[in-house]
């Protein structure tokens, strides 16, 4: 019969594994080199099939021995404790488990009563239960470090045949320090399949249990046409617990690039900024770079601080660098406040354009934002009132007079009151009706424009009256159909005041504005007149896992409409029909479409989009057609294709691809490949991409990629990959 003893004086040491817990109690509670009381320690527990006490005062566990003290587990075939020696000795085979970080293994084991020194004989460390250090012997020096002696050190699964490991470090030793959770390395070699590649007379490294370390971060190879082939050496800088910094030089043939990354988390908040500095051949004598930073901050009051800014030496440095595919640059500084009945949001906006059919100084590049709004719950009336309050104003850097077909250098100030009053009622059959009354005064302040009044003010009060029955069927088999038609009509009034319309000039028309009484993305510009929209939702959701839906709508209106573009689909009397489904077959397979249907049975808009998943493979496409449309600057039809996807060829390799083709000039204007080799112990990721597109700043490039990782050394180590199994011989 196994027994048990609780120890919580003579066996204190037995709670301790070599590796992370600190020094154990004495007697009187104090740890072991402390004059300092304390509380005195959870006791040890020691389980063995024998437990006696020789007549020399000497204890002794055999058969099968365990012991246990929090979360430290200790278990051998045989422990004697000295106790006029205060010695240990331990037989093997001895395993010593300190939660789910840290593993040791040993043939053998003499320590001291404290197990602040000692031996272990053919011992090894495992971390995480993925990276392994195997030495001949290892030395427990003062309770904080650990020496290991002819060392091999390596994430890949070992086989017992002989066979090497595809990855290893030898070292002639390696000490562990618990305290700073570091491995310093003399004389190491790193090898591939037993072949030494690389020598290091000494080396750093955390272990697996470090969340954050200074050190050098995984390398990466880049080659692209225009920069030659260059090498990125990342170095992680901590600068504190809250604080780091990550310098990643880059040096091709023809680059030099210092790129710069610090992050900083606060009590309240976090910020990040990139950024980089750069001298190369292709804008010869000149510095180059870009700085984008972005930060959150929660205030008093509820408030929230949210800035993202961006700025770039040239409008080129983010293709020739692979950075973000941007087109213009939008800088934000926003501060909000929502609450269950009102929202407060400021913003200050700032746009540079890339493009190079869009001049700079003729963009609105400064655009300031105020808007405001509370709800109410009238007893007397019923339902639900909103009062908003919004201010706005964009201003061009050109100082040219804006006229009815160029806007050029008109900068425009205004001020929205809206109030708005809505209740809905539920009737026996059914039926929902809902009532919305409102109104909205707007004053426009102008400048630089010689059509427009330097002050305008506008009155639009507007009323609606909608209709929906929503209607519910379950079939036989437990599936489930929903039905709701919808009929709205509205009236609005906007007066004859001329306005600037510089904020609503592209629209899209959907199933989310359908029932609005103005499409117009803002409230520069508002539809007038009596409107009558009707829609139709439908969806079914079966037991089996599938679904669909789909809506139908249109809108029609008593006037002709000249503001909206050709391609909107919401011009003149009568818009297009707008179609809208999705399909979702279980968690696997999902399309949905979307499409606007003009009076001539043709398409002025279309998309659609399908994303298939499974275990071993990703697949997502779009296709878009859009008709040609002058004020949206289309000359010609554009129809493209997306395409990305992933696919597992066998365990461990993973395959993907993507491309952008432009099917109305019949060229890719993106392609990319890529292949990555992942296992329990290395990452090794391939990639080529090629950017044929180009424009006066712009050349084609084709890039390659080329990193490889050594899994086991951070905290995403790899543990999740495909692992390799041994095969008999």
């Amino acid at each position: 019969m196994r027994r048990a003893l609780l120890l919580s004086t003579v066996l204190p040491f037995l709670a301790v594994a070599p590796m992370s817990l600190p020094a154990p109690a004495d007697a009187q509670g104090r740890p072991f080199g402390s004059q300092t009381a304390g509380a005195t320690q959870t006791p040890a527990i020691l389980v063995a099939d024998q437990l006696f006490i020789t007549p020399e005062r000497t204890l002794v566990a055999q058969g099968n021995v365990e012991a246990f003290q929090g979360n430290t587990r200790l278990s051998a075939k045989k422990i004697t404790f000295d106790q006029t020696e205060g010695s240990l000795q331990i037989e093997g085979p001895i395993r010593i488990d300190e939660g789910e970080d840290v593993t040791i293994l040993a043939d053998a084991a003499e320590l001291d009563r404290d197990m602040r020194n000692g031996l272990l004989v053919g011992a090894r460390m495992v971390f995480q239960q993925q990276l392994q250090l195997a030495s001949l012997q290892m030395t427990r020096v003062g309770g904080r470090y650990t020496q290991l002696y002819k060392t091999a050190v390596t994430s890949c699964h070992v086989c017992n045949d002989g066979r090497p490991p595809l990855w290893q470090i030898r070292a002639e030793r390696i000490t562990h320090d618990q305290q700073e959770k570091q491995l310093y390395l003399e004389s190491a070699q790193l090898r591939v399949m037993d072949v030494p590649v690389f020598y290091f007379p000494a080396i750093r490294l955390p272990d697996p249990t470090l969340e954050r370390a200074s050190g050098f971060l995984i390398p990466s190879l880049r080659t692209t046409s225009n920069l030659g082939t260059g090498v990125k050496v990342p170095y992680f800088l901590t600068l504190g617990p809250h604080r780091d910094l990550t310098i990643a030089p880059y040096v091709s043939s023809r680059t030099r690039t210092l790129d710069l990354r610090y992050r900083q988390a606060f009590r309240r908040g976090e910020i990040e900024i990139n950024g980089a500095y750069t001298r190369d051949d292709l804008y010869p004598g000149e510095g180059r770079g870009y700085v984008f930073a972005d930060g959150t901050f929660d205030l008093p009051r509820d408030f929230k601080l949210r800035f993202d800014v961006k700025s770039v030496s040239d409008d080129a440095y983010l293709v020739d660098y692979g950075l973000d595919d941007l087109d213009r640059l939008r800088s934000e500084v926003v501060l909000s406040r929502v609450k269950r009945d009102s929202l407060l949001r400021a913003s200050a906006i700032s746009y540079k354009t890339l493009r190079d059919s869009e001049d700079q100084d003729l963009i609105p590049s400064s655009i300031g934002n105020i808007y405001y709004e509370r709800r109410f719950f009238p007893d007397r009336i019923g339902g639900e009132m909103r009062l908003s309050v919004e201010t706005h104003g964009h201003n061009r850097t050109s100082d040219l007079e804006g006229n009815l077909t160029d806007a050029a250098g008109r900068d425009v100030g205004r001020a929205t009151l809206d109030l708005d009053w809505r209740r809905s009622w539920r009737f026996n059959s059914g039926l929902v009706t809902e009532v919305s009354l409102g109104a909205a005064a707007d004053i426009f302040e102008v400048f630089d424009d010689s059509v427009f009044d330097s002050t305008s003010t506008r009155f639009s009060p507007r009323s609606a009256l909608t209709f929906r029955l929503p209607m519910t069927r379950r079939e036989g088999g437990g599936a489930t159909q929903y039905l709701e038609p919808i009929l709205q009509i509205g009236w609005t009034d906007i007066g004859d005041t001329a306005v600037p319309n510089d904020e609503s000039n592209f629209v899209e028309f959907d199933r989310g504005n359908l029932l609005e009484l103005s499409r117009f993305p803002a409230t520069d510009a508002r539809e007038e007149g009596v409107t009558v929209a009707y829609g139709l939702n439908w969806a079914r959701y079966s037991p089996s896992g599938w679904q669909a839906s789909a809506t139908i709508g249109q809108v029609f209106r008593d006037t002709n409409e000249t503001r909206f573009t050709k391609s909107s689909g919401l011009g003149g009397t009568s818009s297009d029909l707008l179609l809208a489904a999705q399909l979702k077959l279980n968690d696997e397979l999902a399309i949905s479409t979307r499409g606007l249907l003009n009076g001539s049975l043709n398409f002025s808009k279309a998309e659609v989009r399908g994303d298939w998943m499974t275990d071993r493979a990703s697949l997502t496409g779009t296709y878009l057609w859009l008709g040609t449309d002058p004020a949206e600057g289309r000359s010609e039809e554009t129809s493209e294709l997306w395409f990305d996807g992933s696919y597992e060829v066998s365990p461990g390799w993973t395959a993907s691809a993507n491309l952008r083709y432009d099917i109305s000039d019949a060229r890719a204007t993106r392609a990319g490949v890529g292949l990555v080799y992942s296992n329990e112990c290395v990452k090794v990721d391939l990639s080529v991409n090629r950017r044929y597109t180009s424009t006066t700043s712009v050349e084609p490039t084709t890039d390659f990629g080329f990193t490889i990782a050594l899994n086991g050394f951070s905290v995403d180590g790899g543990s999740k990959s495909y692992r390799r199994s041994c095969k008999n011989t």
